[in-house]
């Protein structure tokens, strides 16, 4: 499998999206016809993460896992295909399997590229440049996105700084990297992850000082712990967050003080979503250990309740 020649990458990428490959805006993914269920239902890949690193999962079987559970969107985590990005042959397989299972490609969560907010400007620029090739490859799958993190230093788990400080930092990269995304027509999202980035009234200021409309969030229902005992309120997090929302990242428990995952009413929490007007893909992120399927299972069957609750209701 020969590496991708990236300017024919580009022209390639370029010739789908002006033919078969359609990238959403932010206005397709807000928009919804009225025979339109009032969400859709993605799978993260990270809800199979422990049987993807031991090995009894291939990668490119994801999709095809998707549709035997019932769900017809993926979206997948770079770890798992982390020297593949420039793979032409590869992400041409990744692409057929996903067509040939009817399977919508959502978008990619980077993380392992360096930190966007990395206060060495040479280290920062490197981080950014280093999230190009994934741009270039969800474009060639058909996403409209890549998911990135709001990090100015280690990443989740890390003590947060001074929050003035790292916001600057992280618009900086944040703006340079959705610059490059805008010339691909393809969205930039941050997800609330830890740190500062848990802090959905920091992450709302970082999006409107990029003030791109290529630049987005990924509302995480459980990522609100900011660090040790400091967590913030998820159900605010989530409603301040989705204005700038470009995907839902759908967990059924919140880290609370203590450390016990506390539960998350799915009703409550996806009648915010809809309320700010948002009615595209909702992200499954859930897998217990050993039960991951069972797991996905679950939580797309009281996803499904939730929706035909919330139609119900309204009329």
């Amino acid at each position: 499998m020969k590496p991708i020649n990236r300017r024919s990458f580009l022209q390639t990428s370029a010739a789908l999206a002006a033919g078969t490959v359609l990238v959403p805006t932010s206005k397709t993914l807000l928009a919804r016809s009225p025979d339109e269920p009032l969400f859709k239902i993605s799978l993260a890949e990270w809800s199979i993460n422990k049987p993807l690193f031991a090995g009894t999962i291939d990668h490119l079987d994801f999709p095809k896992i998707a549709r035997a559970n019932g769900i017809e969107a993926v979206e997948y985590v770079n770890q798992f295909f982390m020297d593949k990005a420039e793979n032409e042959a590869y992400l041409k397989e990744m692409k057929t399997r996903a067509d040939g299972e009817g399977v919508k490609s959502v978008l990619i969560m980077c993380d392992n590229e360096g930190a966007l907010g990395d206060p060495d400007e040479g280290k920062r620029i490197q981080a950014v440049q280093n999230h190009y090739k994934w741009v270039d490859a969800a474009k060639y799958l058909g996403c409209h996105s890549i998911r990135v993190n709001a990090f100015v230093r280690g990443g989740w788990g890390s003590a947060p700084g001074d929050p003035a400080e790292e916001m600057k930092l992280v618009v900086d990269g944040l703006r340079r990297l959705t610059e490059y995304g805008a010339s691909q027509a393809m969205n930039v999202i941050v997800e609330n992850h830890g740190g500062n980035s848990s802090n959905s009234a920091w992450l709302v200021k970082v999006m409107k000082t990029v003030d791109h409309p290529r630049c987005g969030t990924l509302p995480d229902f459980g990522n609100f712990r900011i660090y040790e005992e400091e967590v913030y309120d998820p159900y605010q997090g989530v409603a301040e967050m989705m204005p700038f929302a470009k995907g839902v990242s759908v967990k059924t428990e919140v880290y609370t003080p203590n450390g016990a995952p506390k539960p998350i009413d799915l009703k409550r929490m996806m009648k915010i979503v809809l309320d700010a007007g948002y009615h595209g893909y909702c992200g499954i992120e859930h897998g217990p250990e050993g039960k991951e399927l069972e797991g996905i299972r679950q939580v797309r069957d009281e996803l499904l309740q939730v929706r035909e609750a919330l139609a119900s209701e309204e009329g």
